[in-house]
């Protein structure tokens, strides 16, 4: 497998996660990952230095647009170094893993250097019981959680001992000269402008075509009840204050197998499942600072991949966001999951994600100068969301680098703008990781969200036991 259709240009939603980012809300995805047995690092740079040339953008950088008239663009590192992307972590012994979450919640709250390709990687080679683990770091201009999944498949392999791909030598092209570039700027403008009227009319059309059935038009009353999440701010939670930068890392795990009993015995989905246990650990952590929560919601920000069957392959981002509000007043579980359940089905049946994507293609038709203008200048009194919840449906089968196993993949999802919690759901090899990331100044107790999250998990299990 190769990394196939990669564009030149930032798509206007590429280029958000740049015009967003500042000190504190470093724009980084990535894992944890812990590899048996030990991996070295010689066998690490050797490993991903091969398969370099199946993914191209990691040879990239970016370039300002001339005049600033459209979007950066991609352009090749006459200067690469892969020496400046992986890293050996300096240990004094054997890290164990509250050696590993503080590293990687230093790691994480660090800007990355523009002037090389958006990635690096952290090698801890010793870890504990004969393990290393890897911290993985990429700008999400790059990629989202989708093309995330597509990129480990071209870096790992199914078996330890795959044979070596076959590759093909890049061509890569010359520098473009300024003319060229200022031409290539204009047009890139008209057509990327054009790419989202088009979009923008392909999407009116699409809904209008949709609600003309008549078993679909009986779903626009519940559109009209879905508004007020999209407009009214949400309850401010006890981690929803300013961030510094500063993130602190956890994560735990949960069989993947449990889950699925879990949405077979109250039929949903898995996804339903992981909604209604982090709504439950929001409203439990709540209870913890004395907040009354009758009344009260937890509003995530879901992410909804868009990327059909032939972009599979492709970086980028294709993603539209959900605002799925939740009571914090519901105890019982199984009540709690009904809730969900049915909320996720009426934003299925709405079109919702597509009805937002629509408005994130009027927004992309504005100038780029003027989209990095708001982006400087980006700032709320309050946030649109309490948290990110991001559920990305991982391999089902072990994953190997260099000949050896990875046994664990915790994932990694910024944060910032006073949402000072984000969980991102990885399912990897029969389990589910639930990577959890918070602000320093926001939430500096973390560890006991996860404890909750925890007990949450165990307490499900006890539903259909």
């Amino acid at each position: 497998m190769v990394v196939k259709n990669l564009k030149t240009r930032l798509s206007s939603l590429d280029a958000a996660f740049l015009y967003l980012e500042r000190k504190e809300c470093p724009m980084n995805i990535g894992a944890v990952c812990i590899f048996e047995p030990k991996l070295t690092y010689k066998d690490l740079v050797s490993h991903i230095q091969e398969r370099l040339p199946l993914i191209p953008r990691y040879l990239q950088r970016l370039a300002p647009d001339p005049f600033n008239i459209s979007h950066p663009f991609w352009e090749y590192d006459s200067n690469f170094d892969i020496k400046n992307h992986i890293f050996r972590v300096k240990q004094r012994g054997s890290f164990d893993r509250k050696d590993l979450r503080k590293l990687a919640g230093e790691i994480m709250s660090e800007l990355m250097d523009r002037a090389k390709p958006l990635w690096e990687l952290y090698l801890v080679e010793n870890f504990e019981n004969n393990k290393s683990a890897m911290i993985a770091k990429v700008h999400h201009c790059m990629a989202d959680g989708i093309s995330g999944v597509d990129l480990m498949k071209v870096i790992f392999d199914v078996t330890p001992n795959a044979e070596k791909p076959k590759i093909t030598p890049l061509a890569v092209q010359d520098k473009k000269t300024p003319e060229e570039k200022i031409i290539e700027s204009l047009f890139g403008t008209i057509e990327e402008s054009l790419k989202n009227l088009m979009a923008l009319q392909g999407g009116v059309l699409y809904l209008a075509s949709t609600f003309a059935k008549p078993e679909n038009l009986r779903s626009l009353p519940d559109i009209v009840d879905l508004i007020p999440a999209l407009a009214a701010p949400p309850s401010i939670l006890p981690f929803n204050r300013a961030c510094s930068g500063e993130r602190l890392i956890d994560w735990t795990e949960f069989s993947f197998t449990e889950a699925r009993k879990i949405r077979d015995h109250l039929g949903g989905t898995v996804n339903d499942v992981v909604l209604t246990v982090l709504a439950k650990a929001v409203s439990d952590y709540t209870k913890r600072f004395g907040h009354v929560v009758e009344g009260k919601t937890v509003r995530f920000m879901v992410p909804v991949s868009l990327r059909q069957k032939e972009e599979r392959g492709s970086l980028g981002n294709l993603i539209s966001f959900l605002p799925v509000e939740i009571p914090l007043d519901i105890s019982d579980l199984k009540d709690l999951f009904n809730y969900v359940h049915q909320k996720m089905s009426k934003m299925k049946q709405t079109h919702l994600a597509e009805l937002l994507m629509m408005f994130g293609a009027a927004y992309a038709s504005i100038p780029p100068a003027l989209q990095a203008a708001i982006g400087a200048v980006a700032d709320l009194p309050f946030p649109p969301f309490n948290m990110v919840a991001t559920n990305v449906p991982g391999p089902q089968v072990p994953f190997y680098l260099a000949g050896r196993k990875m046994i664990d993949q915790y994932p990694y999802v910024p944060i910032g703008y006073r949402l000072g919690l984000g969980c991102a759901i990885l399912s990897y090899d029969k389990k589910l990781y639930f990577g959890l990331s918070s602000d320093l100044q926001a939430m500096p107790d973390v560890e006991s969200f996860r404890e909750i999250l925890d007990s949450t998990l165990d307490e499900f299990k006890q539903v259909i036991s």
